[in-house]
């Protein structure tokens, strides 16, 4: 069975690489093609949107937004340009629950299954197939992916009906940017006090205070360490999409209300190809002091 898979970036393309190292054959398309060069050099092949519908049973997108999720499958010779029915579409891109639905509602007019599926872990965990998949849907559609989420993942979960998955995103990108904040906060004003960072984080990691945020982010910001694993400009939409959804549901959110304003200000400072630890350096410039 043929697999396509759509978005070849920071993330898709470990993914797509750990697919192949499992024998599962794999159709690749990115809009760069170093990156679709190097799938096809693992073993891969190349195809463009309509022959990856027409050739492939199951076909996975990671990408922005989703806008262009909606052009690549239903667009001027898109995915299901010419689609075979009984196929499966697997969006793991961050996108709005109303995203997923939409994909959904179009998907099901014409026999073809959709799931929404967002992944946690970033870089790292795409790399060594740990990724967490979150995901909305059918069950039944939701059982034909499960073996590709076993090889690329750790974990995968169907959380509850279409949209599910992108809301659990949501929930997981508030806790996990808010935390990258409040960290940074920490640390800036510890190290301002004359504290040793890296004493500080070896002295609170085992109690309450410890996370995997904290191990995963602490490290590269004392080695000054912003090379995206997960990129600002990634999280910025994401937290964006927070605010929409959380608007759309009545369901206040004062503090990733602030966080977007701090994204903001790293925006202007030409910070968005950043990993998103670069949070940090809003905090830094407020007390005038690095943590290193």
């Amino acid at each position: 069975m043929m697999v396509g898979f759509i978005g070849l970036g920071i993330m898709g393309k470990p993914m797509a690489k750990n697919l192949l190292k499992a024998n599962v054959e794999v159709m690749g398309y990115d809009l760069n093609q170093e990156a679709v060069k190097e799938i096809c050099e693992c073993g891969g092949k190349t195809g463009s949107l309509k022959e990856i519908g027409e050739n492939c049973d199951v076909i996975f997108t990671i990408l922005p937004t989703g806008a262009i999720v909606q052009d690549v499958l239903f667009g001027k010779d898109g995915v299901t340009t010419n689609i075979k029915k009984g196929s499966v579409i697997c969006d793991l891109s961050s996108v709005t629950p109303g995203d997923a639905k939409t994909c959904y509602s179009k998907c099901k007019e014409i026999g073809v299954g959709f799931v929404d599926s967002p992944v946690s872990g970033g870089e790292p965990k795409a790399i060594d197939g740990t990724l967490s998949f979150m995901a909305g849907g059918d069950q039944e559609i939701f059982d034909k992916l499960l073996p590709y989420f076993d090889i690329m993942g750790g974990s995968a979960l169907l959380v509850g009906e279409i949209g599910s998955g992108n809301i659990t995103k949501l929930a997981n990108q508030i806790i996990v940017n808010n935390t990258i904040a409040i960290v940074s906060e920490a640390f800036v004003m510890a190290t301002k006090a004359g504290a040793d960072p890296e004493k500080v984080y070896q002295a609170i990691r085992g109690g309450l205070a410890g996370s995997a945020v904290l191990d995963a982010k602490i490290p590269m910001i004392v080695e000054r360490n912003f090379k995206p694993g997960g990129k600002i400009s990634i999280n910025h939409k994401d937290i964006k999409n927070v605010l929409a959804t959380a608007h759309e549901v009545d369901a206040p959110v004062p503090f990733t209300a602030q966080l977007f304003e701090i994204m903001q200000t790293l925006k202007i400072n030409n910070q968005m190809n950043d990993d998103h630890c670069a949070i940090v350096n809003y905090f830094e410039r407020l007390a005038n002091v690095e943590v290193k």
